[in-house]
């Protein structure tokens, strides 16, 4: 019988990580393993299979099917606060300039500008697109007349996970789609 799965270059199977209640450890990036890694993390008993593709690889003694997700054994507890990264601000504020909201050409700016005292931190950066950035310059919004979306504050991990689910990624493949919940109601 005919199967896609079967055609798969091993390198194009990785495995969808769950923590040990079932959860992905991450949305954005979502985490996902090379097949090696996920079949090394089988014989080592860290994982359990959850699901497994049709393509399979062998030895001349062992044959096995890819995993395609696998639940860790022991649980991950996640980082409250993420740290602050240049990837992280922007998923904070769902890649968007929050001055006009436009999503291209994506920098950083310090709402109280550096030169006069503002630091880098969450509370005190927010993604800009490069004109509106360009136009703020070395001055506050308030001087530069200029409104944010929504001031910056400093996200939880959880914070992050839900936006990262807004941004699913190119490829899902079928057997992951019940454990990642992409704007899916749920039945009561």
């Amino acid at each position: 019988m005919y199967h896609p799965d079967l055609l798969r270059h091993p390198e194009s199977c990785p495995a969808l990580v769950l923590n040990a209640d079932y959860t992905p450890l991450s949305y954005y990036p979502l985490s996902l393993w090379p097949w090696q890694t996920a079949v090394k993390a089988v014989f080592l008993e860290r994982v359990d299979i959850v699901a497994q593709y049709e393509r399979k690889v062998h030895s001349p003694s062992f044959e096995m099917s890819l995993p395609s997700v696998i639940a860790l054994r022991q649980y991950v507890r996640p980082s409250e606060y993420p740290a602050f990264t240049r990837f992280n601000l922007f998923l904070r504020d769902r890649f968007a300039c929050q001055y006009c909201g436009d999503p291209r050409e994506l920098t950083f700016d310090h709402v109280t500008p550096r030169a006069q005292g503002g630091r880098t931190t969450w509370e005190n950066v927010a993604t800009a697109c490069a004109p509106c950035n360009l136009r703020k310059g070395g001055r506050t919004p308030k001087e530069a007349h200029m409104t944010l979306r929504r001031r910056p504050f400093r996200p939880t991990s959880w914070h992050l996970q839900e936006h990262g689910r807004s941004f699913p990624p190119n490829y899902l493949h079928d057997s992951w789609r019940d454990y990642l919940y992409w704007d899916i109601e749920l039945d009561a």
